[in-house]
């Protein structure tokens, strides 16, 4: 029978651990919020499937919405009537208005899933008016901001936490639970990335319902392609780390007993864009943006170390043709697990040695991956079902909203946001100079050698 010591020791030590928390986050049960007050800066796409999740809770309400777009406001005010909520106050007077919801509307909590350059300042903001703060994922803009953010939750005395859904994906958390059962021995490498083809995000003239498909970007674009096509313009680096790094962190136990320390980054030649505009029926070589530059390369690979002697691969790859994967590797002293595509349980290839009798053959990951489903998910895989992005998302703002009801920490907090958002500036800082190796920030000051894993090792609510 497998033993469970390994798991249990992890256990205990995240136990104890909650002792040290501090007085903000040791609620005693007559404090705890019987229902949040939430406003959202950022009502576009990522805003909404937020907001569907929810409308489905009795212990939310959306009181604000901050964004200076109506047609996506209008889109999340049907969200939350199709729910059965009332429609919430908008500030949509330009892209500051979200000062005047933080000082005017009654909210505990603010959601931010605005474009990506806006998420540390509107976070500060949203700290510095008392609000606890769920921030979605990105890469950060320098380094600087991401000791701001830090350095703002720590005098505010308030938590933010990093939305990653790919932390809750189940066949990610199912390899979580082989790693803290000790099935991989112990780790030593790992990869992940974001490998999407998104020229359709990128380029679009819009459609009503969904994603578009086209040639434009700013300001003839349609929802991300409004803004996020720009950084691929100015920038050249790992732009959208948090998918394929916060998994691997949390089995590494990334900031709670380890922690990265260095990173060195090259890309590739960019062809991608320029070729989807130049061939699209939309575009052609005469179209306006076949004369757009781009400097985001179309491969870039970031390799990371770790103080505990464990490698990372991140790889960047959204602008060539492809099938969508995270290219998750899980590599141990006893074991060795691939993915190959969006997560379904069929998909990618498991290797242990000593119980596949040393046969040097990949064994499919479905009956591995069913075994060991994460107890999280063996639980809560009903309410998950309906949820999107294959029950992620209902995963990530669960833990959001309960959290802030029962004051405790997040399970991926404002440490884990700083470090996984500096990969971006010292990516594109490394890639500048030839792939220099870039000294990745201990955002933590030293406490990382203390603190303890704390991620999904209980589901107590």
């Amino acid at each position: 029978m497998l033993s469970r010591r390994n798991f249990l020791h992890q256990t205990s030590l995240a136990t104890a651990g909650l002792v040290l928390l501090p007085h903000y986050l040791r609620a005693r049960a007559s404090e705890l919020i019987p229902q949040v007050r939430l406003g959202i800066i950022g009502a576009g796409l990522r805003g909404q499937e937020h907001l569907k999740e929810f409308v489905k809770r009795a212990d939310v309400v959306v009181v604000a919405l901050a964004d200076p777009d109506p047609a996506m406001v209008a889109r999340a005010q049907q969200v939350l009537r199709d729910g059965g909520h009332p429609d919430a106050a908008v500030y949509g007077n330009g892209n500051d208005d979200y000062e005047r919801m933080l000082a005017e509307a009654d909210i505990n909590a603010v959601l931010i899933a605005s474009p990506w350059e806006y998420h540390v300042p509107q976070g500060i903001a949203a700290l510095r008016a008392g609000k606890w703060v769920g921030m979605e994922v990105s890469g950060g803009m320098s380094v600087q901001e991401c000791w701001d953010i830090v350095r703002a939750s720590e005098e505010t005395g308030l938590p933010v936490m990093i939305m990653e859904n790919v932390c809750y994906r189940r066949d990610v958390m199912a390899v979580l639970n082989m790693v803290r059962l000790g099935l991989f021995g112990e780790l030593i490498h790992g990869q992940g990335g974001y490998e999407h083809d998104l020229r359709a995000v990128l380029f679009n003239s819009g459609k009503e319902n969904g994603y578009g498909d086209g040639v434009e970007f700013g300001a003839k674009g349609w929802s991300e392609a409004k803004w996020r096509t720009d950084h691929y313009v100015k920038r050249n680096g790992e732009l959208y780390p948090t998918h394929g790094l916060g998994p691997v962190a949390m089995m590494m136990d990334i900031n709670r007993g380890n922690r990265l320390t260095r990173l060195s980054s090259v890309a590739s030649k960019a062809r991608g864009a320029h070729k989807h505009i130049i061939e699209h029926p939309q575009g052609g070589t005469s179209h306006p943006n076949a004369s757009a530059v781009f400097k985001q390369g179309d491969i870039v690979n970031t390799q990371i170390q770790c103080a505990n002697g464990e490698t990372i691969l991140l790889t960047h790859d959204t602008t060539l043709q492809r099938p969508y994967n995270l290219g998750f590797r899980v590599q141990g002293t006893e074991g060795l697990w691939q993915n190959h595509g969006w997560g379904e349980s069929d998909q990618g290839m498991i290797y242990f040695e000593k119980r596949m009798a040393h046969s040097h053959r990949w064994e499919n990951t479905k009956k591995w991956l069913e075994e060991f489903d994460h107890p999280i998910w063996k639980r809560r895989n009903a309410e998950a079902t309906e949820s999107g992005h294959g029950g992620m998302d209902f995963f990530v703002d669960h833990a959001f909203i309960e959290c802030i009801k029962r004051k405790q920490p997040f399970p991926l907090d404002v440490y884990d946001l700083a470090t996984w958002y500096a990969i971006t500036p010292l990516s594109e800082k490394s890639i500048a100079a030839g792939g220099q190796v870039q000294d990745i920030p201990d955002f933590t000051n030293g406490a990382w050698q203390e603190r303890k894993p704390v991620f999904c090792f209980t589901d107590e609510y």
